[in-house]
């Protein structure tokens, strides 16, 4: 497991018993032993309102970062993430979401195996490469719309 996987695995056990947490950088980067601007990375990349968490940075006098898990309806999230995918998707793009969608229990393990399999190369192999990561991106988005809840 990567530095990165370790400092969000170990942020979000910490939120598991408080929507809110407030973190001292240096301190968290002294724990991991890495330095302080791996700890901005993991926040900036895997802690984003699209992902459910509010972050606010304060500096100085002993700074401190406080992220926040915004309760949100499995329909509201998968709404603010059809919203925010773009009009192409990479594999791997598609499977960092996935995983953010089983991490926050937004799907099932099955829901995200169809997902997975339904954007995979695989499945894409005859498709012109140019157009590829844009069918990606059409077919994601509909399998999400298609578990929004009414």
């Amino acid at each position: 497991m990567r530095i990165s996987d370790l400092i969000e695995e170990f942020i979000k056990d910490m939120l598991k018993t408080d929507d809110e947490l407030e973190i001292q950088r240096n301190e968290l980067a002294e724990h991991f032993n890495c330095v302080p601007s791996q700890i901005n990375y993991v926040i900036s990349t895997r802690f984003k309102p699209s992902q459910g968490y509010y972050v606010e940075s304060k500096r100085g006098g002993g700074g401190h970062i406080t992220i926040k898990k915004i309760n949100v309806t499995q329909s509201n999230y998968i709404m603010h993430l059809i919203n925010s995918i773009g009009d192409t998707l990479t594999s791997n793009e598609v499977d960092i979401f996935i995983s953010n969608l089983l991490s926050d229990e937004i799907v099932t393990k099955k829901e995200a195996r169809l997902l997975k399999v339904a954007t995979s190369d695989n499945v894409l192999r005859s498709v012109p490469i140019d157009i590829k990561d844009s069918l990606r991106a059409n077919i994601f988005k509909n399998m999400l719309i298609n578990l929004v809840e009414d």
